[in-house]
């Protein structure tokens, strides 16, 4: 009986932190305009924009935890905007970090992702986002939230279980591709609105009153930590 259960086990971690074949160089290309037609339109990329908030706020929220602040709770609404609250030194590199971690987290999650598609653990990247997104939805603390995290990590979670080896391929690339391409897009956003006069308590705003340097140079920041994450994923997402 033990043995068997072993097995069991040893089968489960093979199926999900093995490696699975690369798939063909016309699906990664599929996958990546796919995601492109998601971010450029404005009304679908309205929608679409749920899932960098949920990334951006998880972003939040991890750095809160790693950088030993309380982690209060986090909303997401349906205008796409939210709010993570946690509890510390309302200054200091641990509230900085946890300010920063917000527009820079998307991208990097898309970076992490094209770096395990890279090596082949698809079912892996699957599997880590689920967790990721179960361990979120313990911290949301309004029904839209709730119920946006949970689609989002039941389709993960169908897709890694359910699907044949081609479509997990399929979900697990475009879903890479849309991190890195629209990580690009909501600093470009928030660059105009500040040009014209608005989001005065945004992300760069709050670090440059931490921090007292410009604003401007944050949002330098965002749009290099972005480029340079979908430069570099691109890469390895092509390299297949």
């Amino acid at each position: 009986m033990e043995s068997t259960a072993n097995a069991g086990l040893a089968d489960l971690w093979d199926r999900v932190f093995g490696t699975q074949p690369a798939p063909e160089q016309w699906l990664v290309i599929a996958a990546g305009v796919v995601a492109l037609a998601v971010v450029v339109p404005h009304g679908v990329w309205r929608l679409a924009r749920n899932a960098i908030t949920i990334a951006h706020e998880g972003g939040h929220g991890l750095v809160a935890l790693l950088t030993g602040r309380r982690l209060d709770g986090i909303r997401l609404h349906s205008d796409t905007s939210g709010l993570t609250v946690s509890r510390g030194r309302p200054t200091g590199p641990g509230m900085i970090l946890t300010a920063a971690a917000g527009y820079t987290a998307p991208p990097l999650l898309g970076l992490g992702g094209a770096a395990l598609l890279s090596s082949g653990r698809i079912t892996a990247l699957l599997w880590i986002a689920t967790a990721l997104l179960v361990a979120m939805l313990v911290m949301i603390r309004n029904a839209y939230g709730a119920l946006t995290v949970l689609l989002t990590g039941g389709t993960f979670l169908l897709v890694s279980w359910l699907a044949e080896t081609d479509v997990q391929a399929a979900f697990a690339y475009a879903v890479v591709w849309f991190l890195l391409l629209g990580g690009v897009r909501p600093a470009f956003e928030l660059q105009a609105k500040r040009r014209h006069g608005g989001a005065g308590d945004s992300d760069a705003d709050q670090l440059s009153r931490l921090t007292h340097v410009p604003a401007g140079l944050w949002l330098f920041l965002f749009h290099a930590v972005s480029l340079c994450s979908l430069m570099g994923g691109a890469r390895w997402l092509l390299a297949v």
